[in-house]
C-alpha cells in the first residue's frame, strides 16, 4: 500500500541517518516523526521517535511540538 502522508519539510541530522518529517495527512491534518536509516541494512527508514500518531490543525503547531520534543532539531533549524 503506497503511503498516503506527504512530508512538507525534512530536516536531516548531520550523516543522514537520522530526520524528523513533518507531513499532512489526507484529512489535512499535520503530524510529525523522527527517523532513522541504517545504511548497511537496504530496509530504510523507521520510526525512532514514535510521534506519528500526533495530530495538529496546522504545519506550525506540529513542528513547534517537534522541535520541543526532539532535542537536536532545536539546533538543526535556525527559526
Amino acid at each position: 500500500m503506497a503511503h498516503k502522508n506527504k512530508v512538507i519539510r525534512s530536516i536531516n541530522l548531520d550523516g543522514e541517518t537520522i530526520c524528523v518529517d513533518v507531513f499532512r495527512r489526507p484529512d489535512n491534518t499535520y503530524g510529525f516523526d523522527e527517523y532513522r536509516r541504517d545504511p548497511e541494512d537496504g530496509r530504510g527508514w523507521y520510526s525512532i521517535g514514535h510521534y506519528g500518531a500526533a495530530s495538529f490543525g496546522t504545519f506550525d503547531q506540529a513542528f513547534a511540538e517537534a522541535k520541543a520534543k526532539v532535542s537536536w532539531l532545536r539546533d538543526a533549524v535556525s527559526e
